[in-house]
């Protein structure tokens, strides 16, 4: 009997938990869905949409910043993913060797990194002395590791079997080969994890390019989507269309970007989600 009040009752709480977690996101759908004149004025929950209206996403996908963002934040997405993804499978690599020369010291260093953080000032400083300030790389660049992600990589990595990499030496096989034929293969749930993370890490950033690319040509989806939800107003001369704005609201707006903005990662986690746990699980083994 404790047994089954006790699953009674995680069921209740994990229900919960799912409707309270949930429900932010239905009604923001929703409201994207609903006719702006409907909202003017309403503050209660949306279940439902109230009335029927694309108009907000038709404003919204006519706004050049929109647009431009949202191109900007696909192409940090790829290649910031690519390059932290290639520089962490090597760095794992050489960090899981067992015969590798100063492999303590070398984990002691990187793994300082993650306790001690000098703050913004001489992260800025360091990016324009670097002359990356006002360019692409000043967004790439600075994170293109995760220290984190590293360990976990290195963990999963040292798990691999010895002997089949010294079978692979035997036969002649180089290391990067060893690398990419053999080792990865064998890692895939932790390289679908790390890489499902990169690309939440780099489509939610907008720290930033706030902070290192005034142009905006290079503005990010994530900063243009925060300052609408920073203003009580949405100015049009600045930030939105140049089509009349007195028949929408601000809440269909901020929805129809914010759901357009969530999109892309909402359709890419469940391809990976079956990697999700069993990737977890396998970097926790061995810590």
């Amino acid at each position: 009997k404790g047994e089954k009040t006790l699953h009674g009752i995680n069921l209740f709480v994990l229900a919960l938990l799912t409707v309270i977690f949930f429900y932010p996101l239905w009604h923001c759908l929703m409201a994207s869905f609903s006719d702006p004149t409907s909202l003017i004025g309403y503050k209660g929950l949306i279940s439902l949409p109230m009335g029927f209206s694309l108009e907000g996403y038709k404003t919204v996908l006519q706004n050049k910043n929109i647009l431009t963002g949202y191109m900007n934040t696909l192409f940090y997405l790829v290649a910031g993913t690519a390059i932290n993804m290639v520089l962490t499978i090597l760095g794992a690599y050489v960090l899981s060797r067992r015969r590798m020369m100063l492999k303590g010291p070398l984990t002691l260093l990187i793994v300082f990194t993650m306790y001690m953080d000098f703050g913004l000032i001489p992260a800025f400083l360091n990016v324009r002395d670097l002359g990356l300030y006002d360019s692409r790389w000043a967004i790439l660049l600075p994170v293109a590791i995760n220290t984190y992600n590293l360990i976990v990589m290195r963990t999963a990595f040292a798990s691999v079997p010895a002997a089949l990499e010294e079978s692979a030496m035997i036969d002649g096989a180089h290391p990067l080969r060893i690398v990419f034929q053999i080792i990865m293969p064998l890692s895939a749930p932790i390289l679908a994890v790390l890489t499902l993370w990169n690309a939440v890490g780099q489509w939610n950033a907008w720290f930033d390019a706030m902070i290192y690319t005034p142009d905006g040509s290079m503005t990010v989806l994530q900063l243009v989507v925060r300052r609408m939800l920073a203003s009580s107003a949405i100015d049009d001369s600045s930030t939105m269309m140049s089509t009349t704005m007195a028949d929408l609201t601000t809440t269909t707006l901020k929805s129809a970007t914010i759901v357009i903005s969530t999109l892309p990662i909402v359709i890419l986690y469940p391809f990976l989600q079956k990697h999700f746990v069993k990737g977890v699980m396998l970097g926790a083994v061995k810590g």
